[in-house]
């Protein structure tokens, strides 16, 4: 059956076939290599790198030209806890039973795709729970894992057991890792204690042009030069979006492609080329020039609100000259007051200056350029249903300052958190707020299981219950004048009566 998709039709069979990032080939291939004598130091591999660019491709070309089986799942598949024991470590613990390759050591890779869509923590799901799973009798009882419950656990343990060779490919690691749970380092610690990582970049251009050659003679059809120049100068490194784009391409014409035709494509259905924000964000703070920096902005899918957001919050853990972060503030500052202008009649002048200031004070800031890895954050006041954001503070912010919750939210809470993180010992904001002892340690970034952080929440009780009394004697004092005050006037009011 001839398969449809030339993506999967023109995928390599071999390494032969492969093309770009020969410098992370040769290290797949002696990776794998290893695994032919004894099990590597680190038996698993993390493949990084932008869609498109043949991570996994790569991984079973190689393992083709070895002889060996090939076990995949990816996000379309179930990949909780017994989902992955019952595909991926069942089959990493046992040798292969079938030899392809006589003569040589046979092996069973395990490759795991687009791992940074697993969702979930690293809590671990209960054996007798997986067992039942195997067995099929969750179905029965209605007790199956729903999502990805489990399954980064599961993958932890897959790799510190596994006897085979286990692969994990994904665009950005911060999704493996839990871009949005502040204990991503732990995460990335736990993984990285089997893990070798390997960096893809983006095909050449002359590795495109050679793609889109073969395909197109394959296929039997053929291109004019400048169609071929225009195909690689619009495509921004993606080869799995290459060939798609020259399916469609062909299903319009009988067997040649026109310049004039591939410029019609693109303007009518131009590529999204927007990356993710991390990658987006290491790049922005490695440009060294405004029209680098401009460039990148572009390129990621956030507002200029939002990226004065993420780029000063990361800028002074970044950054390690102190004149670096001034004049970064001092930048985001005025693109702060740029954005107010919104309301006014400025509103497209506000979001283009606020715009490049926040990109040039994250990348032209510093007086050198940034070596070495950048990890950036999530900016922990965006963060909807953060530990530390609780719903009950931004109601009780909502309800005082009479605003939206998304204000309160965005606007009202940094400054409440950058106060208290300053002087968690001084209860006053927070106990005008009517705040809990549970509430204050949260804005004052405090975790709650720290003895030092008990003693602080019974020391702002204390406060909380005496500040309550010295209202309620206010309050009955208040009570008590108007009594007297009333007593006092019915008399004279029964004396004007009488007399």
């Amino acid at each position: 059956m001839e398969v449809s998709d030339w993506t999967e039709r023109h995928r390599p069979k071999s390494e032969r076939e492969l093309e770009g990032n020969e410098g992370q080939r040769n290290k797949i291939r002696s990776w794998l290599k290893e695994w032919e004598t004894d099990k590597p130091k680190k038996p698993g591999l993390l493949l990084i790198g932008p869609p498109g660019v043949g991570k996994t491709s790569i991984a079973r070309a190689i393992a083709a030209d070895m002889g060996w089986q090939v076990i995949e799942l990816n996000a379309s598949d179930s990949r909780n806890a017994g989902a992955i024991r019952k595909a991926a470590t069942h089959a990493s613990m046992h040798t292969t039973l079938f030899s392809t390759n006589p003569g040589k050591s046979n092996r069973t890779l395990i490759l795991l795709d687009e791992v940074d869509h697993l969702s979930g923590g690293l809590r671990e799901v209960s054996e007798k729970r997986v067992s039942s799973i195997l067995l099929g009798d969750d179905i029965e009882k209605g007790n199956s894992l729903k999502g990805d419950s489990g399954g980064k656990a599961e993958l932890i343990n897959l790799l510190s057991k596994t006897k085979q060779p286990v692969i994990l490919a994904c665009n950005d690691e911060m999704g493996l890792w839990g871009r949005t749970s502040s204990s991503w380092r732990t995460a990335r610690d736990r993984f990285s204690k089997h893990l070798v990582t390997i960096r893809f970049e983006r095909a050449s251009n002359d590795a495109i042009r050679r793609v889109a050659m073969r395909v197109l003679k394959e296929e039997g059809y053929t291109a004019d030069p400048g169609a071929l120049n225009e195909l690689v100068e619009k495509n921004p490194g993606d080869l799995r979006a290459l060939i798609k784009d020259i399916q469609v391409m062909c299903n319009l014409v009988d067997s040649n492609i026109t310049e004039e035709l591939v410029k019609s494509t693109h303007a009518t259905g131009t590529r999204d080329t927007t990356v993710e924000i991390f990658p987006g964000l290491d790049k922005l703070y490695r440009s060294r020039t405004a029209t680098k920096a401009i460039t990148t902005m572009r390129s990621l899918d956030k507002s200029p609100d939002d990226m004065v957001a993420w780029i000063s919050w990361n800028n002074g853990v970044i950054f390690t000259e102190k004149e670096a972060v001034k004049r970064g503030a001092k930048s985001l500052s005025i693109a702060d007051r740029l954005l107010t202008s919104r309301f006014r009649n400025t509103a497209h002048r506000s979001w283009y200056w606020a715009s490049n200031l926040s990109g040039l004070s994250a990348s032209v800031t510093p007086s050198k350029a940034i070596e070495g890895r950048i990890f950036c954050s999530y900016p922990a006041f965006l963060r909807r249903e953060s530990a530390w954001v609780r719903k009950s503070i931004i109601t009780r912010l909502a309800k005082t300052c009479g605003c939206s919750q998304k204000v309160a939210r965005e606007e009202l809470l940094p400054s409440l958190v950058a106060v208290s993180t300053e002087n968690e010992d001084d209860f006053s904001l927070s106990i005008a707020l009517g705040l809990s002892p549970e509430e204050h340690v949260a804005i004052c970034g405090l975790k709650s299981n720290y003895s030092t952080t008990k003693e602080l929440m019974e020391k702002y009780a204390v406060e909380l219950e005496k500040n309550s009394k010295v209202i309620d004697t206010n309050h009955e004092g208040n009570l008590a004048d108007d009594s007297e005050e009333t007593v006092t006037e019915k008399p004279d009011d029964a004396q004007k009566t009488l007399f």
